[in-house]
């Protein structure tokens, strides 16, 4: 899916260029992460910092209420998410987070996620979150 609001969002996502995080929009309203955990994401010697799952949780969720609303010319703001850590992340995991909207209304879109760990075949986190939805005009997009 190419969309000019979907393009921005990967041209100024630097926090998730700096985390290593990619995705894939498999169509809008359904996305899927991956990242790679590396030393730089360790609290422990072995473990991802918890804060590196909910950034990546967070981009999970948004991502698919951005993929959704921007049919719309809407972007969105996170307004709060609850997350669920279930693993720890272990450094060299292969993580892969997927999202679905739960529901989409014309303010407020509902969504919940998963994040796995590829190689151990373990859920490291589940979460859901909701979304604002606001028109991209308020922060320069122009149709």
């Amino acid at each position: 899916m190419t969309h000019p609001i979907i393009e921005k969002y990967i041209e100024f996502n630097n926090f998730g260029r700096e985390l290593g995080l990619h995705f894939e929009i498999i169509e809008p309203g359904l996305v899927k992460h991956t990242m790679t955990v590396t030393e730089k994401h360790l609290a422990t010697p072995f473990t991802a910092h918890g804060g590196v799952t909910a950034a990546m949780m967070d981009a999970v969720l948004g991502v698919a209420a951005l993929s959704l609303s921007c049919l719309d010319f809407k972007i969105v703001s996170t307004v709060e998410f609850k997350i669920n850590y279930l693993n720890p992340a272990l450094l060299g995991d292969e993580l892969s987070g997927e999202s679905i909207i739960e529901q989409k209304g014309n303010r407020i879109i509902i969504v919940s996620g998963a994040i796995k760990s590829l190689n151990r075949d373990k859920v490291v986190a589940k979460a859901i979150g909701t979304f604002n939805a606001y028109p991209a005009e308020k922060i320069g997009f122009t149709k």
